[in-house]
C-alpha cells in the first residue's frame, strides 16, 4: 500500500486566500529551555487556512456546525478527476466529460496544485457545475484550490453543494497524484460549534 499525503504545511508564510495577512498562522513560544523545563508553542490560526473542511456553517445561516459530520463521511473512497487542461471555471460539461455518477466523492486536479504562491485567478467550480453535482447526488468535492468558488458575491457553488448534504475540501495539494480511485481519509479536528477545520489529508493506493 502507498500513501500520498495531500494537505499543505502549516508554517507561516503558507500561501494564504487572496494573500490576506490575517489568515497567515502565527506561532509564538510559550515556554521554551531557557525559561523552564520544558518546550511549548502557541498558535493562532484561521480555521480555513491550509488544508480544510467546510462546514454549512461557513456560508449558511445558523448552518450546521463540524461536529455534526458522521465520521464514516471523513473515511471513503474518492476519485480524482485531471482538470489540468480546465482555465477559469469547471463547468457542467467539464464534469459530464469525466461521467461523473451518483454516490462518488471527487477530487479535482487542476492547475491549482502547480501553484506556490495564490493566484485571484485560481480555478474554481462554476455554480452550474455545483447544481450539476447536487443533482447527480455526489458524497463531497475536494479542491486543490483555497476556495471552491471564486467572485461569486452570494456564494452560489458553497450553498448548491451545502445543501444538497455535499462535503467540501479546500486547499489539496494534488500535482503528484494521477487520475484515478483511492481510498481517502481527511480528518477534521475535534472542534465544537465551528464552521471549518484544519485536516490531514491522505490517499492510499
Amino acid at each position: 500500500m502507498k500513501i500520498y499525503d495531500i494537505s499543505m504545511t502549516i508554517e507561516p508564510d503558507i500561501m494564504v486566500y487572496k494573500n490576506y495577512e490575517s489568515k497567515k498562522p502565527i506561532f509564538s513560544n510559550a515556554s521554551n529551555f531557557d525559561t523552564g523545563s520544558h518546550y511549548e508553542t502557541d498558535l493562532k490560526m484561521n480555521l480555513h487556512t491550509g488544508t480544510h473542511i467546510d462546514a454549512p456553517l461557513h456560508m449558511i445561516k445558523d448552518g450546521l456546525t463540524m461536529e455534526h459530520f458522521d465520521l464514516n463521511r471523513f473515511i471513503t473512497k474518492v476519485r480524482v478527476l485531471d482538470m489540468t487542461h480546465v482555465s477559469g471555471m469547471i463547468s457542467t460539461q467539464d464534469l459530464k466529460e469525466k461521467e461523473v455518477i451518483k454516490g462518488e466523492f471527487l477530487l479535482f486536479k487542476t492547475k491549482n496544485s502547480f501553484e506556490d504562491h495564490f493566484s485571484n485567478q485560481f480555478i474554481s467550480l462554476s455554480e452550474e457545475g455545483a447544481t450539476y453535482l447536487a443533482e447527480l447526488g455526489i458524497l463531497g468535492v475536494g479542491t486543490d484550490g483555497l476556495g471552491i468558488e471564486r467572485d461569486q458575491p452570494d456564494h452560489g457553488t458553497h450553498k448548491r453543494l451545502f445543501n444538497a448534504d455535499i462535503m467540501i475540501i479546500e486547499g489539496l495539494r494534488l500535482k503528484d497524484i494521477e487520475e484515478g480511485i483511492f481510498d481517502m481519509i481527511a480528518l477534521p479536528l475535534k472542534i465544537a460549534d465551528v464552521e471549518a477545520s484544519p485536516a490531514r489529508v491522505v490517499l492510499m493506493k
